[in-house]
């Protein structure tokens, strides 16, 4: 057996081999058309959305029937309250999401699972998620980024035939990748897996890993060292989370979600079978990534959830309680937040339902518009959720146990505050979601024009990458100039008579769709290399980009819902009030695009590094106990009882 390393070693990187190593593990092709990357190159395929497309008819039978059993299930099995308090979901409501193919939604009918569409998977994440979000958020982490999906699209067909039927029904999973010194930097990794024969050797410690008290399987990401005859690199690896070597050596307590089963697991010189791994040597981190394209959108799917909830305790209490004469939702001040509420609702659901009917078709590639999904879903529910505590006043802050004690009606909106609040920062953070979405919406310059900016790249590779993006340009930009978002008459079918006008909407997401597309083409001839280092203004064209998404779901939406649905009017109504709080939005992030503060703010950042206004923290004590800033994660073995409490 190979003995572990005495020491940690995470590996020493710099930030262009960090680089590269993410790009190495990114989808290179684009084999399918994306709605959200022609948008980005100023081009608005309004085609490639509208119609709206929709599940086929047995789908949604068989979806619509799992919904109401789950809908009795959260009603009649699921205390919110009693999970809150207690900091844990009972086995019992576990055991009868098992019973209830809960946690085979997404596995296929062959294999004991339900089969549900991402349309249907996302409504019921939706759904549990009302009834308490660390019970969707075990689902999704499950299902979404766990064992199942990586086996799905990666695993071989014994993988399959021996682990999926498990999980369908009876296995939780969990999914490994960070570490105490390693987040959004897998360059980084540090947990080793070595050959030993027919199997591996797992060394090392994983952080935050939801499920991963509870989970029976693991997919774990490690590092199979480079050897003669061995590409090595960061590789994916089913592991059974009762193997020995294997502790759960903390269950993490956080200030939401407080029912979520996520620990710190050692491993210490785990033996994991080779017909474990999940595809070949060095492939882990483009599972990883890959599974998230469609993973990320069970997200937005618990956002859409709280939205919902959010409005309707809006709306009940806004009406109930007044101030100066009349209900303060008849107060503009108020009221603004209601209209704020609603709109944003629907276009939320719009952009879910949309991605997901997207990914269910597979006829475009939606990395994007998951990615995009997540990121906007994720920072508007957090809004909508500030404004509800808002809008509730001081019972907004008050606890929901606190509010029964004195006789109230116990509503939790504190706690979805401080549940969603964690969603900016699961599965890729606002910020590292603002690189990734920026470096897929600028893939094909790069195709065509990277070797000029590349300083690795000789003069040769740089004349010809001179030459293709000299002609890919001369297409292109003249593209830019006009289009149908100036003629007035341009998608008169969402301009139905008696109905709010949505064409003028689309128009102004067209014009937008160019204007973005010269902005970033502005910024990438005036820095060039420099262009991946001005992350405010990467964050700015991809905020501008979302917002022109939303518009464009929400108006599809909207014109779906007149033709199929008795709700066509009041969906026009929001579609129409959303798209013209976008606009506001759109507009000012246009406007900071070249107007803001960043070059002073990297300046000021120096200087609080380097100590220049330490005077300003004066006058305060800090109530942070002793210790590291970043836990010891030293391969060896376990000093700490293990917790880890698998359900049967």
């Amino acid at each position: 057996m190979s003995a572990p390393p005495d020491k940690l070693q995470t590996p020493k990187v710099s930030e262009r081999e960090a680089r590269q190593v993410a790009e190495a593990a990114r989808e290179q092709g684009w084999r399918k058309p994306s709605f959200a990357k022609e948008l980005f190159l100023g081009r608005f395929r309004l085609d490639l959305i509208h119609p709206h497309p929709l599940p086929a008819r047995e789908d949604s039978a068989r979806g619509e029937a799992f919904l109401a059993k789950l809908r009795d299930f959260c009603e009649t099995k699921i205390d919110g309250a009693l999970i809150e308090r207690e900091a844990k979901i009972p086995d019992e409501v576990i055991n009868g999401l098992k019973e209830l193919g809960a946690l085979g939604m997404k596995i296929d009918t062959k294999y004991g699972g339900l089969g549900l569409t991402q349309v249907y998977y996302n409504k019921a994440l939706a759904l549990v998620g009302s009834a308490n979000p660390a019970i969707g958020a075990l689902l999704s982490a499950h299902q979404s980024i766990g064992v199942p999906q990586p086996l799905k699209l990666f695993g071989t067909q014994e993988q399959k035939d021996t682990f999926l039927p498990r999980l369908a029904r009876t296995d939780i999973s969990a999914f490994l990748l960070t570490e105490p010194d390693v987040g959004s930097d897998p360059a980084r990794l540090a947990t080793t897996a070595v050959p030993d024969g027919d199997s591996y050797i797992l060394d090392g410690v994983k952080l935050w890993t939801t499920n991963g008290v509870v989970a029976d399987l693991l997919v774990v990401m490690a590092r199979v060292p480079r050897s003669e005859g061995r590409k090595g690199g960061i590789t994916a690896f089913v592991v059974e989370a009762a193997s020995e070597g294997i502790t759960v050596e903390n269950r993490n307590v956080f200030m939401g979600l407080r029912g979520l089963e996520n620990g710190v697991t050692r491993f210490h010189q785990v033996r994991v079978p080779a017909e474990n791994r999940i595809g070949p040597e060095g492939a882990g981190l483009k599972i990883a990534l890959t599974t998230l394209n469609t993973g990320r959108l069970s997200l937005p799917a618990m956002c859409v959830g709280a939205g919902k909830w959010c409005l309707k305790i809006a709306r009940e209490w806004s009406a109930a309680r007044e101030q100066w004469g009349k209900p303060v939702a008849r107060h503009e001040a108020v009221g603004t937040k209601i209209s704020f509420i609603a709109a944003t609702t629907f276009a939320l659901e719009a952009v879910l339902d949309l991605s997901s009917q997207m990914a269910d078709e597979d006829r475009n590639d939606i990395r994007i518009e998951a990615a995009l999904a997540k990121l906007y879903g994720s920072e508007m529910a957090w809004l909508m959720a500030d404004e509800l505590v808002q809008i509730r006043g001081g019972r907004g802050f008050e606890t929901a146990d606190s509010l029964a004690a004195r006789g109230e009606r116990a509503v939790p909106a504190e706690q979805i505050l401080r549940d969603l609040r964690i969603n900016r920062i699961f599965e890729g953070s606002t910020e590292i979601m603002h690189l990734l979405i920026a470096r897929e919406a600028v893939d094909a310059h790069l195709a065509v024009a990277g070797d000029i900016i590349d300083p690795d790249k000789p003069l040769a590779a740089k004349a010809k990458a001179g030459a293709n993006a000299a002609a890919f340009y001369a297409r292109w930009l003249p593209k830019l100039v006009t289009g149908p978002g100036q003629l007035p008459r341009t998608y008169s079918e969402f301009h139905p008579s008696g109905y709010p006008d949505l064409s003028g909407h689309l128009r102004y997401v067209e014009r937008s769709s160019r204007k973005l597309a010269r902005s970033t083409f502005y910024a990438m001839s005036r820095w060039q290399g420099r262009m991946e280092t001005k992350q405010g203004f990467l964050g700015r064209i991809v905020d501008i980009g979302a917002e022109l998404f939303a518009m464009s779901a929400a108006c599809v939406r909207a014109e779906l819902l007149r033709t199929s649905d008795g709700y066509g009017r009041e969906a026009y109504q929001l579609a129409d009030v959303f798209c013209r709080q976008s606009r506001i939005r759109v507009e000012e992030l246009f406007t900071r695009l070249w107007s803001n503060t960043d070059d002073l703010d990297r300046k000021v950042v120096e200087g609080v590094l380097s100590g220049t206004y330490t005077w300003l923290e004066e006058g305060i004590v800090d109530p942070s106990g002793d210790g590291p800033w970043i836990a010891d994660a030293t391969p060896g073995p376990a000093e700490r009882d293990n917790v880890h409490r698998p359900i049967r």
